[in-house]
């Protein structure tokens, strides 16, 4: 499979160069030169495997000659193998909804599902080639900490971390900041998520800086990210047992769980509607509602993985919407640096065929928290009350929707709701009593490349 930038369809790349580079040169986001759609008598083959046989099946549709089908079944063995559930995912029901659950990793996030993959990939790599990589990644929150936990101790490998200082749960700041394995180091810097966000996209634009210290990067962004991502889409579907679409509300921030979704559905997996899921940071379900992107003030909410105004993955949506046109593309992108796109009818009417959207607000968010565990006896987290609030408001028939985190890593949304909070495993309680490391640095790119290049 060849793969291009969303921004230039004149140069070619292969797997490695889109996994180990994370962003293209040129600013824009790798996609496949084309995709392969499965029909359904070959989705049918894919019924009865386990969730391992089909991330293998999946994944090694991406990965080219970068690693054989036999070495890929080790990895993902080994990468999920510290999962709590024998099968990675489970599925709950809430009354007329069912719920993904993705948080049985490490971390406690559905980041560990993809994040636990590319860290073995990164390890497979190096012991075949002699290269040093140091990983830059912003978080808002989850991917952080499942990026650490894959990378920690792993040699000729750099992890450096980037969070809002103060802009995310404790619990999730812990994860991060009581690992003090040499090769990881947290910095917090003094502004919001798009903020960090940005800090990491420009030194991925510095091709001095970024090839002087072999940067790679595990966002979002990173297309390995999407297709590991993808598998639970099918899995889920699978399992249901219908020959019937569904949909899937999805709680959204940087886009990317869902447009993994939506990746899959291109493939032939039978979806209807993803539901873009927001908090009041809404910028998305403006666009998808109403074709209005132009991004406003991030506010602090109870649900920070979602406290975001400028998503990443929205550009390869916009790749697609727009007839694959990388010209376009690119045109469109220096709109929304200018914060001036406005999406035309033409192509809201083919993202409302895929895609719907809804918010709710702080107080709703908290709403939905107490009442379904005052019905379930089931105690949710703020980003997954948020996709339970949109599906709820949309009253989709046949709607999965995908909890994305953990209730004991939100103790300040669950105690406001519910005047409850869910403990942390025993194997992690540790962290909340450990001593912490972070850097605290101003926003600004040029002192957080000082502070990299120290360490490298």
């Amino acid at each position: 499979m060849k793969y291009i930038s969303t921004r230039n369809d004149k140069v070619e790349f292969e797997f490695k160069d889109v996994f180990l580079k994370g962003l293209a040169d040129d600013g824009g986001l790798y996609v496949p030169r084309s995709l392969i759609k499965y029909n359904s008598y070959e989705l049918s083959e894919l019924k009865n495997l386990n969730y391992n046989e089909l991330s293998v099946e999946i994944i090694s549709l991406f990965t080219g000659d970068f690693i054989s089908k036999d070495d890929l079944i080790s990895l993902v063995k080994k990468s999920y193998s510290t999962f709590r559930e024998k099968e990675v995912i489970k599925i709950s029901e809430i009354g007329k909804l069912k719920l993904l659950e993705l948080f049985h990793g490490p971390t406690l996030a559905f980041k560990d599902i993809a994040m636990q993959l590319i860290g073995n990939l990164y390890e497979y790599y190096l012991n075949k080639n002699d290269q040093k990589i140091n990983i830059v990644v912003a978080t808002s929150g989850d991917t952080g900490a499942a990026a650490i936990d894959a990378i920690k101790g792993k040699s000729d490998l750099n992890i450096f971390v980037l969070h809002p200082n103060n802009r995310i749960s404790s619990v999730q700041r812990k994860l991060m900041t009581t690992v003090h394995d040499k090769n990881v180091f947290n910095i917090a810097i003094e502004g919001n998520f798009d903020d960090c966000q940005k800090i990491v996209k420009s030194m991925f634009s510095d091709l001095e800086f970024s090839k002087s210290i072999n940067m790679s990067g595990v966002n979002s962004i990173n297309w390995a990210r999407i297709i590991a991502q993808s598998v639970y889409y099918f899995y889920t579907y699978f399992k249901l047992n219908t020959d019937k679409a569904i949909s899937f509300s999805v709680p959204t921030g940087n886009f990317g769980d869902v447009f993994a979704g939506y990746l899959a559905k291109q493939m032939g997996l039978p979806i209807d509607k993803l539901i873009v899921a927001t908090n009041e940071n809404d910028i998305l379900h403006r666009a998808i509602s109403t074709g209005d992107y132009i991004s406003k003030e991030v506010k602090e909410t109870l649900s920070p993985s979602m406290d975001i105004q400028l998503a990443s993955n929205f550009e390869r949506l916009i790749y697609y919407i727009n007839d694959l046109d990388t010209l376009k593309t690119a045109d469109i992108m220096k709109k929304i640096n200018q914060n001036s796109y406005l999406i035309d009818k033409s192509n809201l009417d083919i993202i409302q065929k895929d895609f719907l959207s809804e918010s709710c607000n702080e107080q709703e968010t908290l709403d939905i928290i107490k009442k379904i565990y005052e019905q379930n006896n089931l105690i949710l987290d703020p980003h997954t009350a948020v996709g339970v609030g949109a599906a709820n408001k949309l009253s989709l028939n046949n709607c999965i929707v995908l909890s994305t985190a953990h209730a004991c890593k939100f103790p300040d949304a669950t105690n406001i709701s519910i005047n409850k909070h869910e403990k942390l495993p025993e194997a992690l309680e540790c962290v909340l009593d450990k001593e912490e490391s972070f850097k605290v640095l101003k926003n600004d790119t040029e002192e957080v490349k000082n502070f990299i290049k120290s360490k490298v």
